[in-house]
């Protein structure tokens, strides 16, 4: 089979960090005997520079026509007062591409124990997935500015919580049959219709598994408390993009982290960290988490055994002490040292 794989670069760290896509998925393609056809598009801070625009037509269409698209990173203070901010090309792209699934699991690895702010007794048996409805909510609802005033309207319809509601629930069947839904119902109209909707889906379509409604407020001490309790967490956009960035750091770096946001027909794959301009150029982000997305990636395009050698060459690069800095902070680990680590491991599979 041959694929199409649209590589998003962006800012930052971005274009260190997705070299990987290129090695890993030719390692990929010579083991299992996969094509795969890596084309780079300018989205963000660089396709400001460039066009003038966050998110140029070449960008969404080459993404329109390809097999799934991986973005590396947006954003940095040289566009922080702009008129057009990078960001704007993202939501977008996420908008246009209808991805309104993100999927962030968090994978501890027992020998990074040391690398996360909680004690190890606490991490133990740690092992969930959120899910963040991506398209809707306050990030995309109508703005206005005023003198003496601003507005950032939050709005959900049924049909949005039905949805991802469903991709929540197939997931819990799959793994513990346990889901968790967050949302602030003591207070917001919209989380009160979430809830309602979401106990409609569990009751009718999924009565095999466990659901849970948790206030936003009481989730974030709990995920520090006792983050084991969890199995599936599905919660709105906004509080999806504070708890799953909370939840990063207990696996010790944002720097391990992938993501995937799915719709009916394309799929957009980022790990979960940012630009981080402040080592940008410096040739040490941990490229982990976007070798990670590019599993799951494959995992999407039903490539279940190319994903799984993926996942045990990251875990095995890891296990023979291959950290950077954000790991080891005397660590002179590069990002392509990494890299070469987890391509010579797929190779030797």
């Amino acid at each position: 089979m041959s694929y199409k794989i649209a590589c998003l670069p962006g800012d930052g760290i971005g274009p260190e960090v997705a070299t990987s896509v290129k090695r890993i998925l030719d390692a990929i393609g010579h083991q299992f005997e996969q094509q795969f056809e890596v084309s780079h598009h300018l989205i963000g801070g660089a396709a400001i520079d460039e066009f003038g625009v966050a998110l140029p037509d070449e960008t969404l269409s080459a993404c329109k026509q390809a097999d799934a698209t991986f973005l590396a990173a947006i954003g940095g203070p040289k566009w922080d007062h702009s008129e057009i901010r990078p960001e704007q090309g993202l939501l977008k792209l996420r908008a246009e591409l209808e991805v309104y699934a993100n999927i962030r699991p968090l994978t501890m690895y027992p020998q990074l124990a040391s690398a996360s702010p909680l004690k190890s007794e606490i991490l133990e048996g740690t092992d969930f997935i959120i899910v963040r409805e991506l398209t809707g909510g306050i990030y995309f609802g109508a703005k206005s500015r005023h003198s003496d005033y601003a507005t950032d309207e939050c709005k959900y319809s049924v049909e949005e919580v039905e949805r991802i509601a469903r991709v929540a629930f197939e997931l819990a069947t799959e793994r513990n049959n346990h889901l968790t839904s967050v949302d602030k119902a003591n207070v917001l109209e919209t989380s009160k219709l979430w809830r309602e909707v979401v106990s409609r889906i569990g009751e009718q379509e999924f009565p095999q598994v466990a659901l849970h409604h948790q206030l936003v407020d009481s989730c974030a001490m709990k995920l520090i408390q006792s983050p084991s309790e969890f199995d599936v967490i599905l919660t709105e956009n906004m509080f999806g993009d504070i708890l799953s960035d909370e939840a990063s750091v207990l696996a010790g770096s944002m720097g391990l982290l992938a993501s995937s946001s799915v719709g009916s027909r394309y799929g957009l794959f980022e790990p979960i960290h940012g630009s981080a301009p402040d080592i940008a150029g410096q040739g040490i982000a941990n490229p982990y988490a976007s070798i990670l997305s590019i599993a799951m990636m494959l995992r999407w395009l039903k490539l279940p055994k190319e994903a799984e050698s993926i996942e045990l060459a990251v875990s095995g690069a890891i296990d023979s002490g291959i950290l950077t800095k954000d790991l080891n902070s005397s660590s002179d680990v590069t990002t392509q040292q990494a890299i070469e680590a987890v391509v010579s491991r797929i190779n030797a599979s």
